[in-house]
């Protein structure tokens, strides 16, 4: 089919990873068209609270924070298990700070450390209890790009990661100030950073066309020259000298997820579009496939409501279940894992087969919370103390309640005193929980961080109150493998010339591990700048006159 449009470089999804790759090509003064399935862009990326886990980062030692290169290889390689490939790990390690640079050099946003918040597993070789290495967008002016506002998906939150509950405050800003924010067209998280690197992107005279689907890739003698697009006109080929995938994981294709997940996922979160069309695309020229078993695990609480893009609404179980008076029970009424772990490792339990009912016993599961946990801290985004919503199962014993949820009685009963009573001792003998900073961060910041109490709290103020938590997924980990630069490999190690990827649709360099809270983003945004940037130094002839540094422009 002939070509009826032409650029040097098409970037396939407008998450952080698409937008990254699509400025970091356009900066090296080349024709980009990113093109986006949904009508909304911004992926998964705009869902997010956009925080980047960057290891040896500018903005954390400018704060004082010792941190090495040295250091993130050696955590990183600690939790491995054996998945993960060290090159790839080094490369995500030694360009996490170059990412910082290549935000602050080339778009408004401007990253600040979200202090305090440990790593996800700090006790580990390299691990940073005291936390350093995460870091978010600062609030981003949508002026001068209104137009795209309300072409973006997700909820406008004119509030940055630091100040709610997750990232270690109390989730409460002044009327006032969100009046100045909202004023100035200000807002944080994940819209925040799609917003900026939109913007630098605009700049650059990237094209970006939503509501187009890719549908297959174009080759010639095994070379990738370009994409087959459906849009409202029908279907197009475009050409291109490279092709960037970035369209997310392949978490809301049921067949994908029953030939490839590890485990049993009961309703993904991300962007409702991530159904494997990249996944496909590099399957059916020849790609090499890695790390497929793989998910950014989310326990998730299923909540009333539809999304702006038509997925049902619901909130990550991270912050609640770690809380003091607050346990989680299976189906059987028995508690299962340490509830304060971090929520990809937390997944893993749902995993678990029981051998002889061949059965996964974690599912369903049901964290169960007291008025203690209302009081003190507020639950599900609400203050200490405001109501809790409508649709939590509430009762005036834990034998009631149980019996509300259909669980076994007596289990729940005797499951909560045993809970209590370990405690009331601040251990917990069973799964440990509070033995880590990171067990003890989401409660510390309103306590003695360094006190199991922090985490550990009975379960003994009526009323009481349970919601189902559900095996969820902020996006898949599997997908076509690459080099360090971003270049699609064969099934024979051998590159695709003309075939780069990053971000989700990729199979992820860090293997099963979530090194700390942002670490989706950073693996987006370092081959994204490197799938960028070698489309254009592989594929596209040099043109001297276009080129031109971004203080030129």
């Amino acid at each position: 089919m002939p070509m009826q449009e032409t650029y040097d470089v098409i970037v396939l999804g407008s998450g952080a990873a698409g937008l990254t790759a699509a400025l970091a090509a356009a900066l090296e003064g080349v024709d980009v068209a990113v093109f986006e399935k949904a009508e909304l862009i911004g992926g998964t990326t705009a869902l997010s609270g956009a925080g980047i886990w960057v290891p040896g980062n500018p903005v954390a030692a400018e704060k004082g924070v010792e941190d090495s290169l040295e250091e993130g290889i050696a955590y990183l390689s600690s939790l491995s298990n054996g998945m993960i490939l060290p090159e790839l790990a080094e490369a995500l390690i030694a360009g996490g700070p170059g990412f910082v640079d290549f935000l602050h050099e080339h778009t408004d946003l401007r990253l600040q450390l979200v202090e305090g918040y440990p790593d996800y597993h700090p006790e580990h070789p390299g691990g940073k209890p005291g936390g350093g290495r995460t870091l978010e967008p600062g609030l981003f002016s949508f002026a001068g790009i209104e137009e795209w506002i309300d072409r973006i998906a997700g909820d406008i939150q004119r509030i940055v990661l630091a100040e709610m509950p997750l990232g270690g405050g109390t989730g409460v800003v002044a009327p006032e100030t969100l009046a100045t924010r909202a004023e100035a067209e200000e807002e944080g998280l994940g819209r925040a950073l799609v917003g900026g690197l939109l913007k630098a992107c605009l700049q650059r005279g990237v094209d970006v066309h939503a509501g187009t689907r890719a549908l297959r890739l174009c080759t010639d003698e095994d070379v990738v020259d370009g994409v087959e697009v459906e849009t409202g006109d029908g279907v197009k080929t475009i050409g291109s000298s490279a092709v960037v995938l970035a369209t997310g994981g392949f978490e809301y294709d049921p067949d994908l997820v029953r030939d490839f997940l590890r485990g049993p996922l009961t309703r993904p979160i991300g962007a409702p579009t991530n159904t494997g069309d990249g996944l496909r695309m590099a399957m059916r020229v020849g790609a090499r496939l890695g790390n497929m078993r793989e998910a950014w695990w989310s326990p998730s609480v299923p909540c009333p409501g539809t999304r702006r893009d038509g997925a049902p609404v619901a909130m990550l179980s991270s912050r609640e279940r770690a809380l003091p008076g607050s346990i989680m029970v299976n189906r059987y009424g028995r508690r299962f894992a340490n509830e304060a772990a971090n929520y990809n490792a937390f997944g893993g339990a749902f995993h678990h087969l029981d051998e002889s009912r061949l059965e996964y016993p974690n599912l369903p599961a049901y964290m169960i919370f007291d008025q203690s946990t209302v009081d003190r801290f507020g639950v599900f985004g609400a203050r200490p103390g405001d109501p809790v919503p409508e649709w939590v199962v509430r009762a005036s014993s834990i034998s009631e309640l149980a019996a509300a949820l259909d669980l076994p009685v007596d289990s729940v009963t005797d499951t909560v005193a045993r809970f209590n009573d370990h405690a009331a001792h601040g251990v917990d003998p069973d799964f440990s929980r509070g033995s880590s900073a990171f067990d003890r961060f989401p409660g510390g910041r309103m306590g003695d961080p360094d006190s199991s109490g922090a985490t550990l709290g009975p379960v003994e103020t009526a009323p009481f109150y349970a919601v189902e938590v559900i095996s969820s997924a902020l996006g898949t980990k599997g997908g076509p493998r690459t080099d360090v630069e971003g270049r699609v490999l064969d099934v024979d190690g051998d590159v695709i010339e003309g075939l780069y990827a990053a971000g989700n649709v990729m199979a992820n360099p860090s293997g099963m591990v979530y090194g700390g809270a942002g670490a989706t983003l950073a693996v987006a945004g370092v081959w994204g700048i490197a799938a960028g940037r070698a489309a254009v130094a592989d594929r596209v002839p040099a043109r001297p006159e276009a080129m031109q540094t971004w203080a030129d422009a």
